[in-house]
């Protein structure tokens, strides 16, 4: 029987609960390992065997001995695991050896990654994900809802710059015993060594400083979409996952766990969805801002403020903007320097498995063909965007039409049918999506068919119905989804399963939006290298791309 003991759980120089004979130091490193109850020996480098493996970070390097079991650490003499052995006493260094170097080629060669997913997946993969929630109202609330379901998760701490306020109490209300702060820096401060993971349901300008704290300090982290609000942020929330292999990331794209997801993969390894050139992609539901004044010139005056609020830690990094309530309560979505319109609210649910099975990466082309009521403030009324994808490997070129605006709904191919609403899609602020004649979706026109689908997790059709019933019998299976997308997340904290949405396929998903929403507030067209990153038509767009400078204090976060 082996037992696997977690380094993070030791206290310095304290016994571990499980066991009177291990101690550790709190650094995670092999300095400071001990094992006796009496007489402290401390395992240090000396004390470790070389490993020979490739010299990968995050592959064990060097072993060392304890009575009853062994130590991994890698190249840096950072602890990987520790095993003891239970009723199985190694009573020579020979055996001992043996059976440590199997377990270390076991993994090295088996193709486990040891990074912070898999420790779990090593270390206790039934224990539940202990979570600090960012956000507790509205989406957020959702959120922290859809994760108590999975029952794989502890909610441990709830973070709201207006905690205690009516729409936070039902999550109050839910996690009593939750350890409770209105700045997530105070969180980290006073609780970091209490929770495993992060989760972000705030506006979508405050979703980068949480995430690279949240990384900095070495927490798994799911964030609402869109990821990112500037093109930069994407750029270094993607480089700072890179960095950090061991970190599970997630964006809240919650269909990409869903049917769709499988379905889209499925025909496109089968080769029944292939040689696309065209997409149609549309949201025509009402969005916050219609009906404001497009003649605006100015931000809103300020709102008495209400009280308890830290409105000042609401601001994060952006250029700070007096309290007003269109702003607050989900408002921010309606704003250029605060939120992403209805393309970045609905872009991800809708156009998520297109850009990652076609390997669409970043367009060389953003051209706003139709802005209604453009101004320098909030998003236009109606919108056309059209983005241009090259060709990918044997892949045509491909063009993607976004509609959104109540009157500006797209034209449909002839045998389209009816347009149905998912009934998964989320409640929205505790309203559910009301119908239209042509619900939020897409169509995807290949050289050979076209499909129709909607958004989240609805799966596509072929059209018209003729041409389906002819390509039935052609049709591959399509497996069942393992798990949705909040206990995707947390089973990979455990070491169970990968993140279907991780920052490496979510981040240019994210990107492609930033640019499109840069080409709305600007109204001109944009091209771009996605090579050099660079905006070649417009040096002022080019500036554009990291966006504002930060306020003041929050400059770090930008600093990788």
């Amino acid at each position: 029987m082996i037992r696997i003991l977690k380094p993070e759980r030791f206290k310095s120089m304290q016994r571990y609960e499980k066991s009177p004979h291990i101690y550790a130091n709190p650094f995670k490193t092999c300095d400071g390992i001990c094992r006796k109850k009496v007489r402290f020996h401390i395992i240090r480098k000396e004390h470790f065997r070389m490993l020979h493996y490739k010299k990968n970070k995050n592959v064990c390097a060097h072993i060392a001995y304890l009575k009853k079991g062994f130590i991994f650490a890698n190249h840096n003499y950072e602890i990987i695991y520790i095993q003891i052995l239970i009723n199985k006493i190694m009573t020579t260094r020979r055996g001992f050896l043996k059976a440590a170097t199997m377990a270390s080629a076991g993994l090295a060669m088996g193709g486990v990654r040891l990074n912070a997913s898999s420790y779990r997946q090593i270390i206790g993969a039934n224990e539940k994900v202990n979570l600090a929630c960012v956000g507790i109202g509205f989406r957020g609330a959702e959120i922290i809802r859809e994760f108590a379901k999975t029952g794989l998760a502890n909610v441990v701490a709830l973070c709201d710059i207006d905690m205690g306020a009516k729409h936070t109490q039902e999550i109050m209300n839910m996690f009593p015993n939750a350890a409770r702060f209105k700045d997530f820096r105070v969180m980290f401060d006073k609780m970091g060594n209490k929770f495993d993971a992060v989760c972000a349901g705030i506006p979508d300008f405050a979703h980068y400083p949480v995430v690279m704290h949240s990384i900095k300090e070495g927490k798994h982290i799911y964030v609402e979409k869109p990821m990112c609000r500037t093109f930069l942020e994407g750029e270094l929330m993607i480089e700072a996952a890179k960095k950090n292999p061991k970190i599970v990331t997630q964006m809240g794209n919650q269909g990409h766990s869903d049917a769709n997801y499988f379905q889209f993969k499925a025909w496109k390894e089968a080769g029944i969805i292939k040689d696309v050139t065209a997409v149609t992609a549309h949201m025509n539901s009402s969005r916050r801002w219609h009906g404001w004044d497009s003649r605006i010139y100015k931000y809103p005056a300020p709102n008495p403020m209400p009280a308890g609020i830290d409105w000042d830690t609401w601001n994060m990094a952006v250029q700070y903007h007096e309290f007003n309530e269109k702003y607050h309560y989900g408002n921010w979505r309606c704003w250029y320097d605060l939120g992403m319109g209805a393309l970045g609210d609905w872009g991800a649910h809708i156009l998520d498995t297109i850009h990652e099975f076609l390997e669409l990466g970043l367009p060389y082309e953003i051209n706003p063909l139709m802005l209604k009521e453009h101004n320098d403030y909030f998003f236009p009324m109606s919108s056309t965007i059209l983005f241009r994808f090259a060709e990918r490997k044997k892949m045509p070129a491909v063009d993607i039409t976004w509609y959104d605006g109540v009157d500006n709904v797209p034209q449909v191919p002839e045998g389209y049918g009816v347009s149905e609403v998912d009934p998964n899609i989320p409640a929205v602020a505790g309203g559910k999506l009301q119908p239209l004649k042509l619900n939020p979706g897409k169509e995807i026109y290949s050289k050979t068919l076209t499909f129709k689908g909607g958004s989240h997790g609805s799966t596509l059709s072929i059209i018209p119905q003729e041409k389906a019933k002819e390509m039935e019998s052609k049709l591959p299976e399509v497996p069942k989804s393992t798990s949705n997308h909040y206990a995707n997340f947390l089973l990979a904290c455990q070491g169970k399963e990968k993140t279907r949405s991780p920052f490496e396929i979510a981040g240019p998903l994210s990107q492609v939006f930033c640019l499109g929403v840069m080409a709305q507030r600007l109204n001109t067209k944009l091209e771009f290298d996605s090579v050099k990153r660079q905006i070649t038509n417009n040096p002022f767009a080019n500036a554009m791309l990291a966006g504002a400078p930060p306020r003041l204090g929050w400059e770090e976060y930008y600093k990788i």
